[in-house]
């Protein structure tokens, strides 16, 4: 397929969700019957905008549900790295410059967005590069780049901290939080908490690092996981794909994203991944807690360039408000509008928790789209874009 239409083909989408209909009628038959939904999770977060987005949890029949995973680097952001970034920000030499979704991520006591309202001079960017070239407008500045992101951006962060080495830009630094997608698998597959049946693996991610990695998942741990892309066809082929190998007793790493994504990965984004960056013992997650080797750092080749190095950081360890339950949706062990504070104390326009701030975000997503009651419509008219009918009706 060569066109966006043609992955949101209604008749395509039909005879997928028929097939993966037959499939969960096959499982049920050999275990004589489930006592439990079969639970897939979506590690990346645009493939839960998709899903809600799209309807397709709605398509799905009841004995399969998605869990949703960890997948938003926003929002696994804790609490106390937000509040270093405003103490940096406050800096008076300094200029901060960040992604626009890491702007109303809620720190203990305001954001970055509040901060720049108060007098502090932060800039949305679009990529890394976008900041040194305001540092090289501004040499008498401390121009510091908030990285974040896991391996998708990794590889743009790195390729401008070269850039800036072999430059010498002397006031360009980056505060670094980008993290690793494989640890934090591990992590979840781990938890005691989860009775996981297979996963929808990260396309962007995979991009990059490729499908080796995921080796582990079906080998020590007898999952399977299929890449997934993000379009309705997409999500769906890899549902069908995930399933078809429960049913047949398999756990292998399948790859449904091949038009983009390849078995080692990008050799090119990986070698600049591995100049400049190194992994940290431990990082702290919203939610999760400390996940060893699940961030990286910049090497000491790179110490220049490292916020870390040349300015304070307090770097604490802060929990988030009793009421917000982020870290159990992230843990996929309750579902967003299970949160006490989903969609009254907590809105996309007021969030108290990371996860209702971006796009990618469970909780917005949620907020968004999954309060749309499709079960009226057909699978065709589910994934068909365009405006919705007005069948379409908003549950109390």
């Amino acid at each position: 397929m060569k066109y966006v239409d043609e992955f949101r083909d209604p008749d395509r989408a039909r005879a997928l969700t028929h097939e993966i209909r037959r499939l969960v009628e096959r499982i049920a038959r050999t275990r004589g019957g489930l006592e439990r939904p079969l639970q897939i999770m979506e590690v990346c977060g645009g493939h839960t905008h998709s899903i809600f987005r799209y309807g397709i949890h709605q398509m799905l029949p009841p004995e399969v549900e998605f869990v949703h995973g960890p997948g938003c680097p926003v929002c696994v952001l804790p609490m106390g790295r937000v509040d270093d970034c405003v103490a940096l920000a406050r800096r008076p030499e300094v200029i901060f410059t960040t992604f626009g979704d890491a702007m109303r991520v809620p720190g203990s006591s305001t954001s970055l967005l509040k901060a720049k309202a108060d007098g502090a001079d932060v800039r949305m960017v679009y990529s890394p590069v976008d900041a040194l070239a305001i540092a090289r407008a501004n040499p008498h500045r401390e121009v510091i780049f908030f990285g974040l992101g896991f391996e998708t951006t990794m590889p743009g962060t790195a390729m401008t901290v070269l850039q800036a080495h072999a430059g010498r830009v002397e006031n360009f630094s980056l505060f670094c939080n980008h993290i690793t997608i494989v640890p934090t698998i591990k992590a979840i597959l781990d938890s005691p908490d989860l009775r996981l049946d297979g996963f929808l693996g990260p396309g962007h991610v995979s991009m990059v690092i490729g499908t080796r990695p995921y080796r582990f998942i079906a080998e020590q741990y007898r999952r399977p996981i299929t890449v997934a892309g993000f379009e309705p066809l997409d999500v769906l082929h890899s549902v069908f794909m995930v399933l078809r190998q429960i049913a047949e007793g398999r756990s292998e790493v399948e790859n449904q994203y091949a038009r983009i994504v390849p078995e080692n990965g990008n050799a090119q984004a990986l070698s600049a991944i591995g100049q400049v960056f190194e992994p940290r013992e431990f990082f702290e997650w919203r939610g999760l807690g400390s996940i060893e080797h699940s961030g990286v750092r910049i090497r000491d080749a790179f110490a220049a360039f490292d916020a870390e190095r040349k300015f304070p950081v307090a770097n604490l360890q802060l929990a988030d408000p009793q009421a917000c339950q982020c870290g159990e949706v992230l843990k996929g062990v309750i579902k967003p509008p299970q949160c006490k504070v989903f969609g009254t104390a907590c809105t996309p326009d007021r969030p108290l928790g990371a996860l209702m701030v971006s796009s990618e975000g469970a909780c917005a997503a949620h907020y968004r789209y999954a309060r749309i009651d499709t079960s009226a419509l057909t699978a065709a008219a589910a994934v068909c874009p365009g405006p919705a009918p007005a069948a379409l009706r908003v549950q109390a």
